[in-house]
């Protein structure tokens, strides 16, 4: 009884550290893994410059090697101060530090000249690091909620725009020769929407008068739907942080719950209101 007692204290110790940040030592922890999270991601965009890694491919493979190792221990010390592992294992979090963490192991099982273009495609899924740095957003929860709520304006949004797209796309290429690029209806809605959108590749341009006032109209209208989406998601954005406000007495911590890993509890909170297990 009383070694379980232990296990189960160093367990919840763990926990503690790893998964919340209200602690000294779970906030040095997060500290530590946001400076290797980008350390990483350095590392991989200096590999990627020919004359860099040519230079210093040693240093950079030695600094891969322990910061792979850091995420190595970390991904199985979420495994095990965890009641439920698989729930981490499947979640967002942890496909991503796992996808984050095995391609250095990848490139040496699968090493051969045959296979060096695989093991370049394993050593460049380590970028997928910087998703990581999530955890450390504190107003992510509100830009999500946000956006959920958005979600139904900004689709009937980006329908009008492909519908008028199709539209703007179709009388271009009727005004429009294949001399001038648009060659195709398609084409045409692809030049309609990178007007549209004010990107403006140069590759396909009007050459007729009535064309380039289309086109005109088009770039006009291009800035005043830029606008549109921004407009939805902060106006749901700043209704969701008045409703933070108004729920004032209600405060949440960072505690995670040891066995779904869910968070965002209420300090008053004994039980977790995803799983319902004990905090």
């Amino acid at each position: 009884m009383k070694e379980h007692k232990i296990h189960s204290g160093w367990k919840n110790t763990l926990h503690e550290i790893i998964y919340e940040a209200d602690t000294p030592l779970g906030k040095f922890f997060d500290i530590v893994l946001f400076v290797l999270i980008v350390l990483s991601v350095i590392l991989v965009m200096l590999e990627s410059i020919k004359e860099v890694d040519i230079h210093y491919h040693k240093i950079l493979l030695t600094l891969e090697w322990v910061v792979t190792i850091f995420f190595t221990l970390e991904y199985i010390a979420r495994l095990i101060s965890i009641k439920k592992p698989w729930k981490y294992v499947f979640s967002l979090y942890g496909i991503i530090d796992f996808v984050s963490t095995i391609p250095l192991y990848l490139s040496y099982i699968f090493a051969g000249s045959q296979v060096l273009l695989a093991v370049r495609a394993f050593r460049l899924l380590r970028i997928f690091r910087i998703l990581k740095l999530v955890k450390f957003m504190g107003e992510a929860s509100q830009l999500k909620s946000a956006l959920k709520a958005s979600r139904a304006k900004i689709a009937v949004f980006i329908y009008v725009v492909l519908i008028l797209s199709v539209i703007m796309g179709t009388i271009m290429y009727l005004i429009e020769s294949d001399e001038a690029g648009f060659t195709s209806i398609p084409r045409s809605i692809y030049w309609t929407i990178v007007t549209l959108t004010t990107v403006g590749y140069g590759d396909i341009a009007p050459q007729t008068n009535l064309g380039q006032f289309l086109a005109t109209i088009i770039m006009v209208l291009g800035y005043g739907i830029i606008a549109v989406p921004t407009g939805i998601v902060t106006v749901e954005f700043s209704r969701h942080k008045r409703g933070e406000k108004g729920d004032s007495l209600v405060h949440t911590n960072t505690q995670a719950c040891p066995s779904c890993t869910a968070e965002g509890h209420r300090d008053d909170a004994l039980n977790c209101y995803n799983c319902g297990d004990v905090l």
